[in-house]
């Protein structure tokens, strides 16, 4: 066994601290597969990864700006963190894990105090913002993270009415909820649980308040990607298989609660067992 662990490829995982997605280790990466959290996302890769026996896994603290220098640099990195988009495509490759899920539903976030400002005229009939009204009110700034990507639907409008952006390296959401929470923006983009998870940490539970939006129903699959180089095509293929692997597993039931627990919604339930009887029965899914 030893052996084979010397000789095993290691694959390197952009570790960013988004907790409860993905969380930090008393402030660092994680050193190892056991020390990964148990979110939705590094709860998966816990699952995952320990049914790569062929492989070794490091975690490198990295902003998407490293993810993509070292990518042109031809240097291999992967990543569970970032969404598909055309610009990636050229310099990752990426397959998919799982369906979307509920948690992963972008919401507009504000400070409490700014709830009266936001007029009924931005949300259609369901209760929902309208970010493509919001982003039209000049009394109203944004700030997002810089070289974050939020879905096709966001990003398209995002590009129409381009908003601040601000450099926040891999602790992207701490850094801007903080900023938001002192006032020196009124709104950014984010999902719920890593709001919630943010305030629980610095004791102000009711400070920021997430509101849904229309155009955050257009979530994507969760995907996993690497770097466009030959190691890159490796190991994305092989992640793929295991992708695979997992779904065929017929004690499905058994890694399902390891990795969501008792948090797994019905809906998103039905929706993970179609994805992964597709995924089962269907070749790799590579691009």
């Amino acid at each position: 066994m030893a052996a084979v662990a010397a000789h095993a490829e290691t694959i390197r995982w952009v570790a960013q601290d988004v907790p409860p997605h993905f969380s930090f280790v008393q402030g660092r990466a994680p050193q190892s597969v056991a020390e990964l959290g148990r979110g939705e996302v590094d709860g998966f890769m816990r699952v995952l990864l320990a049914r790569m026996p062929g492989y070794r896994h490091e975690f490198i603290e990295a902003s998407t700006a490293r993810y993509e220098r070292e990518s042109l640099r031809g240097q291999t990195l992967c990543s569970t963190l970032h969404v598909r988009t055309p610009e990636r495509m050229k310099w990752l490759y990426f397959s998919h894990l799982y369906p979307p899920l509920a948690s992963r539903e972008i919401h507009v976030i504000v400070r409490r105090d700014l709830l009266p400002r936001l007029s009924d005229g931005a949300r259609p009939q369901d209760g929902r913002l309208l970010l493509a009204e919001l982003l039209k009110r000049p009394d109203l700034r944004p700030l997002l993270a810089r070289d974050r990507a939020f879905g096709a639907q966001i990003d398209k409008l995002l590009a129409q009415r381009p908003v601040p952006r601000q450099s926040v390296g891999a602790q992207l959401s701490t850094q801007l909820l903080d900023m938001l929470r002192a006032g020196r923006m009124d709104y950014t983009l984010e999902y719920p649980a890593v709001v919630k998870d943010y305030l629980a940490r610095v004791g102000e539970p009711g400070a920021l308040v997430a509101l849904p939006v229309a155009e955050g129903l257009s979530t994507l699959l969760a995907t996993v990607s690497c770097s466009r180089t030959p190691e890159g095509r490796r190991h994305i293929e092989a992640i793929d298989a295991a992708v695979r692997a997992l779904a065929r597993d017929p004690n499905r039931e058994a890694w399902v609660r390891e990795w969501r627990a008792d948090r797994a919604e019905p809906q998103d339930m039905k929706r993970l067992n179609a994805y992964m009887d597709e995924r089962a029965r269907g070749s790799a899914r590579v691009e």
